[in-house]
């Protein structure tokens, strides 16, 4: 599929549309559990001053998401 992103690459300010999550076992719960499923609208509110993890509007909830989480969080960017 072409125009899939990681999670990772939205900067502060933008914001983007799960396409896709690839995580496995324990994470990929976690990342369910959190509201993580196709079609849900992320917000990459900020980083924090060392610029790992970030932090996402998901859902209403403020989420830090490391990046090699979000290695695994394929996501089509919204214009």
């Amino acid at each position: 599929m072409s125009g899939l992103l990681c999670l990772w690459d939205i900067k502060p300010g933008q914001r983007a549309r799960v396409a896709q999550l690839n995580a496995k076992g324990s994470m990929r719960r976690r990342l369910l559990d959190i509201g993580l499923v196709n079609g849900t609208l992320v917000e990459c509110l900020g980083e924090s001053p060392a610029g790992d993890p970030r932090a996402y509007l998901i859902r209403g909830a403020v989420i830090a998401i490391r990046s090699r989480d979000c290695r695994d969080i394929l996501v089509y960017k919204e214009i």
